[in-house]
């Protein structure tokens, strides 16, 4: 029997691994890296992590809720945190053993029912024929790069390149774009650099890290509101707690909070307050080391650094084996493909509150699934079903998120969680041993 690969043993990885040994599914991983933990291992080459970069969301809103982190580990853990943290995982479930670190995926073709992994590794290729595949190598490794009109004389960055403050050494700094990396690295770079600018296109909601001595993301929720009536309260607490944008000389967003991810941040919107950090709007051209903006203002620079997000990258297979549609392939569940019952994008999901948990209830769906399948089970026959039916259904709870391509794969936390949990409950109907195998709590 072929054996299922996971490419990739990052947090998505890992918890695929787990959960494909909780069925017993047999795989076998493949990491670029010589460890785990994806992108919050600062060395590996794939990384675009950054010396201070720390969760914007609290640990105990982001933890696998059957391994919580320690008790010492800070509420917004740091990188090496959670390096530790996901070393600990893989140890605790013995998940190294199956990986094949330091191997390079080059392709991954179909082979009739099954599929073919080339990589490399140590400057040798290597071939695996496998059962499936499971793509758990990430949303955050291949740079959006902007188009400047113009040619500029200066450094010319990404985001992803960024590791330590000491780049911007006195030097005349402007950042573009206003997301949680941006202000972040604008952070950072007012202890170093000599001037800092931002390049803001468009308005963002800003929420503070804390708020009476509490993580924010884990104020609320005791009452459940219409997500309208949601929408409409916590954009007033904003207001009555930070102010708009605009006080700050920051575009005020066109559209309802949460239909884009706010910024996380208690010390951004402080240096702007203390002109250690001056807005901008949206680039008209470059020349030489200068900059013209859409305002018709004009100022010099030694470093431009795009914090511009990332495009979704799986360059090793072709798009058409993934049903990719506009920015993202078109999945049930933003997994399960209508084409190939075989291959999974596991991790192209985000929400607002999901953590890693929401994310080990898609593992675990899709490991039950997999079992269910192999086992020839009439519930496996029914999901499938769903899938050719749903694939299309974007699971956006009546949210209506941005036309951008770093949203193309969001969805709506609760609506989320709740159709992954009626999918693992269906799949439990026929499960021969399905006592105690479903332990997440369903909130929703």
């Amino acid at each position: 029997m072929l054996p299922y690969a996971i490419i990739g043993a990052g947090p998505m990885g890992l918890c695929t691994a787990r959960r494909l040994n909780q069925y017993q599914i047999p795989w076998i991983g493949f990491e670029i890296h010589r460890d785990v933990g994806g992108l919050w291992d600062i060395d590996n080459p794939t990384s675009t992590m950054y010396q201070s970069a720390h969760l914007i969301s609290s640990k105990k809103q982001t933890e696998f809720a059957e391994f919580p982190m320690d008790d010492s580990v800070p509420t917004y853990p740091s990188h090496q945190h959670l390096k530790a943290y996901f070393q600990k995982y893989a140890r605790h479930f013995d998940l190294y053993q199956g990986f094949r670190f330091g191997h390079t995926v080059n392709s991954i073709t179909p082979q009739g029912n099954h599929w073919r992994i080339t990589a490399e590794t140590d400057g040798q290729e290597v071939s695996y024929d496998v059962a499936g595949v499971l793509l758990a190598n990430g949303t955050l490794h291949h740079p959006n790069r902007t188009s400047l009109k113009g040619d500029f004389s200066g450094q010319h960055l990404h985001a992803a390149q960024y590791k330590d403050p000491q780049l911007f050494k006195d030097k005349r700094v402007l950042i573009i774009g206003c997301g949680n990396s941006g202000c972040d690295i604008a952070v950072d770079a007012v202890h170093q650099a000599k001037s800092v600018d931002m390049s803001v296109r468009r308005g963002y909601y800003f929420l503070p890290k804390f708020i009476k001595g509490q993580p924010t993301d884990s104020l609320g929720g005791k009452i459940k509101l219409p997500k309208r009536l949601k929408q409409i309260v916590d954009s007033w607490l904003i207001r009555m707690i930070i102010g708009k944008p605009s006080d700050y000389g920051l575009p005020d967003p066109d559209y309802r909070l949460y239909e884009s991810h706010p910024v996380i941040n208690s010390l951004f919107l402080h240096h702007i307050g203390h002109g250690d950090i001056t807005p901008r709007p949206a680039i008209k051209s470059v020349s030489d080391k200068m900059v013209e903006f859409s305002d018709g203002s004009n100022q010099g620079y030694d470093l431009i650094l795009e914090a511009t997000g990332y495009k979704l990258h799986y360059p090793f297979i072709d798009k058409k084996h993934l049903n990719w549609q506009g920015y993202a392939p078109q999945l049930h569940l933003n997994v399960f493909n209508p084409e190939h019952n075989n291959i999974f994008v596991m991790g192209m999901v985000e929400a607002a509150g999901l953590g890693w948990q929401g994310r080990d209830d898609q593992a675990h769906l899709v490991a039950l699934y997999l079992r269910q399948k192999q086992d020839k089970k009439a519930s496996a026959t029914v999901f499938e079903q769903n899938i050719e039916q749903q694939f299309a259904e974007r699971v956006v709870g009546g949210m209506d998120y941005l036309e951008l391509e770093r949203m193309a794969y969001y969805v709506d936390k609760a609506s989320y969680l709740k159709a992954i949990h009626q999918g693992i409950r269906l799949l439990q109907r026929d499960y021969s041993d399905n006592d105690n195998l479903f332990t997440q709590a369903e909130a929703f």
